[in-house]
């Protein structure tokens, strides 16, 4: 199958450890880390092969989230989130936001390439006129 060789696995292993590291120091007194959490599954996203797998990749790796959740690293769940329902809910909500993350990453890396492109187009343009010049002039 073509879908686990287009994954880049390095990147999809370290982006969610890198992850569920941050978190886990920030519940120890280091709040303002959660912050970065992100950082992670923009990385798994901004490797992937393109912005669905990037979208797709982002929602795995928010796995460890999840289960860091239910450990209680992010605190107690209570009300509508303790019951059964509510637990499906914060789940679904957070493999969704590491999806959106990962959409994110992916389409930052699509724009920089767009972006290099088009540098490299004004490159070329700039180069072929200095050229023509020296032509015409001799």
């Amino acid at each position: 199958m073509e879908l686990f060789t287009d994954i880049d696995w390095k990147s999809l292993i370290i982006g969610a450890a890198i992850t569920a590291a941050i978190i886990i120091v920030a519940s120890h007194g280091y709040e303002w880390l959660y912050l970065f959490s992100a950082i992670g599954i923009i990385y798994v996203g901004y490797t992937a092969k393109n912005i669905k797998y990037g979208a797709i990749l982002g929602a795995v790796a928010a796995t460890p989230i999840v289960i860091l959740a239910f450990q209680g690293t992010l605190g107690t769940f209570s009300g509508f989130f303790a019951t059964e329902t509510g637990i499906i809910t914060s789940t679904i909500l957070i493999l969704l936001v590491g999806a959106f993350i990962g959409f994110v990453g992916a389409w930052g890396k699509r724009d920089r390439i767009k972006a290099k492109e088009e540098y490299e187009k004004k490159q070329k343009i700039g180069k072929n006129k200095n050229k023509n010049k020296k032509k015409n002039n001799n």
